[in-house]
């Protein structure tokens, strides 16, 4: 099975849906979840 990694783009984008207030719970669980695909510095 294939690695699935967010994009650097798409992780910066989803950490901003994250520190909006305005969002919707199903918004953040979205951008959660792009957010842990996102590979770790080394």
């Amino acid at each position: 099975m294939a690695k699935k990694i967010t994009s650097k783009d798409v992780a910066s984008k989803a950490s901003k849906v994250l520190r909006d207030g305005r969002t919707s719970k199903d918004s953040k669980s979205c951008a959660g979840s792009a957010l842990s695909q996102r590979e770790k510095k080394k």
